[in-house]
C-alpha cells in the first residue's frame, strides 16, 4: 500500500500518520456509528480515537517500502497493540475497553467490504477489574438539589437577579432533578424532547443505546421542575418551537459537555469534592434505590441494561456501602 503523507481527519485536531485511503475509512466508520449505530457523541470519539490509534501504530510499525493500513491489519497487528498499549502503562478496564473498540472497528471492516477476514474475532484481552462505581449519599443528592433550587429562586428575586442567569439556574435544576429521579445517561437526558414527558403517567419516553426506546418513571420534584422550566425559564432561550426538552445557551438541543458543567458546578456549589458527573449522578439513583429495597429486574428496566449482570454491580456498591456504616457506627465494629 502507498505510504501517504501527514493526513487529517474531519474531527481531527491533528495531523495523522495513517496510510492512503484511511482518512476516508475513519470517516466512513463514523457515520456508520453515528447514523446506523446511533452511538453516543462519547463512544464516538473512543472508538474513533482508539481506531486512529490502532492505524497510525499499524502504519509506523511497518516497513518503509510497504505502509499497512485498515485493509491489511492481522491479529498479529491488534495484539502487538495492546502489547504497546500495557507497555505504555495503560490498565486492565482500559486494555479491555480498547479491545472491544478494535473488534467492533475490525468487524465492521468485514461488514463494510473493506476486509475478507475479521481479524479481530479472536482478539482477547486481560479481563477488566470489578471497580465499584462512585456514588454520592442520598443525603448529599438532597443538599445539591435544594442548594440548585435555592440558586434559581435567589437568581429570580435577590439583588443580583439577572434576565441571563435566572433562566439557566431553573434549568439547571430541572437538568439535576431528571438526572437523579430517572438515572438516566447523560446522552439520554440530551435527547430528550418535550413530547417525551408524560405528564398524566409521571413517565419519561427514553431513547437508550442502540435506540432502543423504555418508558421511565419520573418523581413529583422532577416533574415540578420540568414544568417550571417549561412555563417561565424555557422562552428566554428561544422563542421558535423547538421540539429538545432542554436547550443550550444558543437555543438549541443541550449536548452532554454542557450538562457534565451543570453537574460539576452543582455539585461545587453543593459543598462536594472531587469529580462529579453526570454517570454519577445514575449510579447513585440506582444505588440509593436498591438500598431502599428495589429488586434487581427494576433497576435494570430503570437503567436501560440489556444484562442483568451488568445491574448486579450496584448490589455490591450496597453491600460496601453498608459495611462501611456498620463500621463507623457499630461499636463491636
Amino acid at each position: 500500500m502507498t505510504p501517504t503523507s501527514e493526513t487529517r481527519t474531519p474531527r481531527s485536531a491533528r495531523a495523522l500518520l495513517i496510510a492512503e485511503g484511511d482518512a476516508e475509512v475513519l470517516e466512513r466508520y463514523e457515520r456508520h456509528l453515528r447514523f446506523e449505530r446511533a452511538r453516543s457523541e462519547h463512544t464516538i470519539r473512543g472508538y474513533l480515537s482508539d481506531a486512529v490509534s490502532l492505524l497510525e501504530f499499524t502504519f509506523q510499525g511497518s516497513a518503509e517500502s510497504e505502509k499497512r493500513g485498515a485493509r491489511d491489519l492481522t491479529i498479529q497487528d491488534l495484539r502487538a497493540w495492546l502489547a504497546a498499549r500495557a507497555e505504555a502503562g495503560h490498565s486492565p478496564t482500559t486494555l479491555a475497553r480498547g479491545a472491544a473498540a478494535a473488534r467492533t472497528f475490525t468487524a465492521w471492516l468485514r461488514e463494510a467490504g473493506l476486509v475478507e477476514l475479521d481479524p479481530g474475532r479472536r482478539l482477547r484481552a486481560p479481563k477488566r477489574g470489578r471497580t465499584l462505581p462512585h456514588v454520592i449519599s442520598a443525603a448529599q443528592a438532597r443538599d445539591i438539589l435544594e442548594e440548585a433550587e435555592s440558586a434559581a429562586h435567589e437568581k429570580a428575586v435577590g439583588p443580583q437577579s439577572s434576565p441571563e442567569v435566572y433562566p439557566m439556574r431553573v434549568r439547571d435544576a430541572a437538568i439535576l432533578e431528571v438526572l437523579y429521579s430517572s438515572g438516566l445517561r447523560v446522552s439520554e437526558l440530551c435527547a430528550l424532547n418535550r413530547a417525551s414527558v408524560d405528564r398524566q403517567n409521571r413517565t419519561l419516553r427514553v431513547i437508550g443505546k442502540g435506540n432502543k426506546e423504555r418508558v421511565v418513571p419520573l418523581g413529583v420534584p422532577a416533574l415540578n421542575a420540568i414544568d417550571r422550566w417549561e412555563s417561565i425559564a424555557r422562552s428566554s432561550f428561544v422563542r421558535d418551537e423547538h421540539e429538545a426538552l432542554f436547550l443550550g445557551v444558543r437555543g438549541g438541543r443541550i449536548n452532554d459537555r454542557a450538562v457534565r458543567t451543570v453537574v460539576d458546578r452543582a455539585a461545587r456549589e453543593g459543598g462536594l469534592e472531587g469529580h462529579i458527573s453526570p454517570h454519577t449522578w445514575r449510579h447513585s439513583a440506582a444505588t440509593h434505590l436498591m438500598e431502599g429495597g428495589a429488586d434487581l429486574r427494576s433497576v435494570q428496566d430503570l437503567l436501560g441494561h440489556s444484562s442483568l449482570q451488568t445491574t448486579q454491580i450496584y448490589t455490591h456498591v450496597s453491600a460496601e456501602r453498608l459495611k462501611e456504616a456498620v463500621k463507623q457506627a457499630h461499636p463491636r465494629a
